[in-house]
């Protein structure tokens, strides 16, 4: 998928992106780590970085996770990540994960993000059902789900375990295609 618009334009994860993601994670570290340690502990040096983006690349590949870059139109700067992971292809649903930088918060980017890769989820990979996982004092990502008609369905229980802390209940946000 490739997506482009006034403000940012959207393409698969690629090697060339290695130092500025790297940059983005690392410079973003405290904002990020409770809910994406995984994707950060992947990505503390640059080496770790290519490797990180050559396994998204297989992942993408074989259709298990889409990884895609949001990037600022004027500065073509790195501003954030869509991760569409979770991918139920017998029951055509999968659930996003994604990150935006302290820079680039607030600007509507990842809302604008989210609706594009939904549409690139319902017509190119024919998902039913997309979902957004968030704690309920992550405003910032409800946000984004809400923005995009994303309908609250439940709390799921113990559902997250961030590093060195209690599990946490988070909230499922849901979105269905209908033609």
């Amino acid at each position: 998928m490739n997506y482009i618009s006034d403000t940012l334009f959207i393409e698969p994860l690629k090697i060339d992106d290695a130092i500025n993601l790297n940059k983005l994670l690392v410079s973003n570290t405290e904002r990020f780590k409770r809910y994406l340690p995984k994707t950060l502990s992947e990505n503390r040096t640059l080496e770790s970085t290519k490797f990180y983006i050559v396994k998204r690349h297989e992942a993408m590949k074989s259709k298990c996770e889409y990884t895609f870059t949001v990037k600022d139109k004027a500065s073509k700067n790195l501003a954030g990540l869509v991760i569409l992971k979770a991918i139920d292809w017998k029951n055509k649903k999968g659930e996003f994960a994604y990150c935006i930088g302290k820079n680039f918060e607030g600007k509507g980017y990842m809302s604008e993000a989210i609706k594009a890769t939904s549409l690139f989820a319902f017509q190119k990979l024919n998902l039913k059902k997309l979902q957004i996982i968030s704690h309920k004092n992550n405003s910032a990502s409800i946000k984004v789900a809400k923005n995009n008609n994303f309908i609250w369905q439940k709390t799921l229980k113990n559902e997250f375990t961030p590093e060195g802390q209690q599990p946490l209940d988070m909230e499922l946000y849901e979105l269905t295609y209908e033609r």
